[in-house]
């Protein structure tokens, strides 16, 4: 990828707690935001969320779109939300919320950059301990490589 995929301000940490809609709604905002996508990849999210759940394991959800729903897309990007009070998640717990569009197959490189990331419980102990959204954008550098 000859640009980065996550800048800063796509990066935020929230105290509470909301619902899954809302957290989604957020991811595809900041999405949206950072023009990677337009405003109809909400509901491809939502689409898709309905088909198969996109919670991953270790506290971490990653909602997209559907491959129907690809021309939504319009740039490659990622979201990444900490809510400290965790979001529901169709009864799991959820901490991580990171929105992903992915131009052509270029979403493949990103969930295996954030799959490896969350596979070390060291690496998401220092996720859930990152006090700043600067701290949590540093230790998530990676996904930018």
């Amino acid at each position: 990828m000859s640009r980065d995929v996550l800048k800063i301000d796509q990066v935020r940490i929230h105290s509470g707690s909301v619902t899954k809609e809302h957290a989604m709604r957020e991811a595809a905002d900041i999405l949206e935001a950072a023009g990677a996508v337009t405003s109809a990849y909400y509901d491809a999210m939502l689409q898709r969320e309905q088909t198969v759940s996109t919670y991953m394991g270790n506290e971490l959800a990653i909602p997209h779109g559907t491959n129907e729903t690809k021309d939504a897309i319009l740039d490659s990007a990622l979201s990444f939300v900490r809510y400290d009070d965790g979001v529901d998640w169709d009864g799991e717990k959820v901490s991580f919320v990171v929105g992903i569009a992915g131009k052509g197959d270029e979403h493949l490189d990103i969930l295996s950059q954030i799959a490896l990331l969350f596979s070390e419980d060291e690496e998401v102990a220092r996720l859930k301990a990152a006090t700043t959204a600067e701290e949590l954008f540093a230790l998530l550098s990676t996904v930018n490589r």
